[in-house]
């Protein structure tokens, strides 16, 4: 409780390990609450809580609270699970999908994921996973992240085109990216501009906490 009160004044990092996919984990207390960070960027709760959370209200709450089945490709400490039980209610099934079982530790220690009876976590390669999967989901979060670090494969077309096909009709796909450099924003700038989907719509969400942008894709029947 009382680290808790002083990280009102200064973070306090009360865990810390390495990790062979993702390099450093760390667990600190800031503003009264425990988020999950890797060497250089926030991984869970924090900021990107928040950014997450803007992107989901964008959709709707109350059409998420509807839906039935979620897939989170990129969980960490699950601070997006998090917010769909808690601020959205959300009852219906949700898959996390995470490629580093040392995180899925540190979450179900610190933050209580293995609690949570309606969350079924796959330790597998997000890229693996969607392409065995035999469900269709109301809602995709892509949340994939090595560090400040996005794989390659995220923005290749035939990875969009699955997880548009795992879409049930009139379902979203929100799309967690990072920015820092002039080539990230051009990839991000050819992935929208080249999105041509019939039935299907594409925007953004740009500047998000800075250097975040949220791509929403919605298939409309």
């Amino acid at each position: 409780m009382i680290k808790r009160l002083l990280s009102y004044f200064y973070p306090i990092k009360i865990y810390s390990q390495k990790s062979a996919l993702s390099q450093s984990i760390e667990i600190t207390w800031a503003n009264g609450d425990l988020v999950m960070d890797s060497q250089n960027t926030n991984y869970s709760y924090g900021s990107l809580q928040r950014i997450l959370k803007l992107g989901l209200k964008n959709i709707g709450f109350a059409k998420i609270k509807k839906m039935e089945s979620i897939l989170i490709l990129g969980v960490a400490g699950g601070s997006v699970i998090k917010t769909l039980i808690d601020d959205i209610h959300f009852t219906g099934k949700i898959t996390g999908v995470e490629i580093d079982a040392e995180i899925i530790k540190i979450a179900n220690q610190y933050f209580k994921l293995d609690k949570i009876p309606q969350l079924n976590i796959v330790i597998d390669d997000a890229f693996e996973f969607v392409l065995k999967t035999k469900e269709n989901y109301d809602l995709i979060i892509v949340d994939i992240f090595q560090d400040t670090k996005m794989p390659n494969f995220l923005f290749e077309t035939f990875f969009i085109d699955r997880i548009c096909f795992l879409l049930k009709n009139k379902g979203f796909i929100l799309f967690n990216t990072m920015l820092l450099n002039k080539k990230e924003n051009l990839r991000n700038y050819k992935l929208i501009s080249e999105f041509k989907k019939e039935n299907f719509t594409i925007k953004s969400i740009p500047r998000v906490e800075k250097h975040n942008e949220l791509i929403v894709i919605e298939k409309l029947v």
